[in-house]
């Protein structure tokens, strides 16, 4: 049975930090066997030392020896078996130890986090009784977060692992880790495996964000951006790129587009944050001042 809830989701957690106590009479049966099975070991490595002593003067026949190793390493194996037993149930190697140095057994449990990390999910509540297997916590690393891309199959073969990858929107960025060989049924498009390893504490597990890659080819920068961010003016092609006062007009070249997305190049340091609705909008009003901001 639940007796205590330590943490609640979203909280933070260090590794081995307490987050649960549990009431459970199962658990010294538990450890009543790993205090046996540490006894029953303990005298099997004596008996092992003592008879190998005496195989070795010749006092007793190598068989007996022999037997003693077999029974020693078996009861090495049961105590093994009763030490993950309690790991299982959540018990920690440090407090295994104090079991088996002295006798001090209880039917509280206390639940730790098994890493550092973030509580995504919690199960549980006081008072709750539990099945065995059931889980009480989802608890995960936040940082490096994974990101996947889909891009067009035009762009990736200019892709390079470890690419830098910006998210602007939410101040992060990482580096491309993989990238796939299949094509999705439907936009014919190739998965991209990021890792975001800085601004990670802006951004939440499963949201949806908008991600540039950029790449070295022929001494250009390129970024991937939504075809909704591109407007044409003057036959130029260009992107609305915010500023303090509201948006400048920024010339880029194409180099590859795809059915949601592109791949351009231009003189941009690639944390810029660009507009991508209202384009039409914009692109009247930059007209009407004649391409300035």
């Amino acid at each position: 049975m639940v007796e205590q809830v330590l943490v609640g989701v979203g909280d933070s957690v260090k590794k081995g930090q307490p987050i649960a106590r549990l009431q459970s009479p199962a658990f010294i049966e538990a450890q009543r066997g790993l205090s046996q099975a540490s006894v029953q070991s303990q005298l099997a490595k004596e008996n092992l030392a003592r008879d190998e002593s005496l195989w070795k003067d010749g006092i007793i026949a190598e068989s007996r020896y022999r037997i003693s190793k077999g029974a020693a390493i078996e009861a090495q194996a049961v105590l093994a078996e009763h030490k993950q037993m309690l790991r299982l149930a959540g018990m920690s190697d440090a407090a295994i130890t104090q079991l088996q140095s002295g006798n001090n057994l209880s039917s509280l449990l206390t639940i730790t986090a098994p890493i550092d990390g973030v509580v995504l999910e919690k199960s549980v509540s006081a008072g709750q009784r539990l099945d065995a297997a059931v889980p009480m916590f989802t608890i995960a690393k936040l940082n490096p977060l994974g990101l996947e891309i889909q891009a067009p199959l035009a762009v990736t073969g200019k892709l390079k692992i470890g690419a830098a990858i910006n998210i602007p929107t939410f101040h992060a960025s990482g580096r491309l880790t993989a990238i796939g060989r299949s094509l999705t049924g439907t936009n014919q498009t190739i998965l991209l495996r990021g890792a975001i390893t800085k601004g990670t504490e802006n951004l939440r597990p499963n949201q949806t964000v908008e991600a540039s890659i950029a790449t070295a080819a022929g001494g250009r920068a390129q970024w991937e951006v939504p075809n909704s961010a591109i407007a044409r003016i003057a036959e130029k092609t260009v992107l609305f790129v915010v500023t303090a006062t509201g948006f400048r007009v920024q010339p880029v070249e194409v180099l590859s587009e795809g059915a949601q997305s592109s791949v351009i190049s231009g003189t941009l340091k690639g944390d810029e944050k660009i507009a991508v609705g209202g384009i039409s909008t914009l692109k009247a009003s930059s007209m009407g001042m004649g391409g300035g901001e």
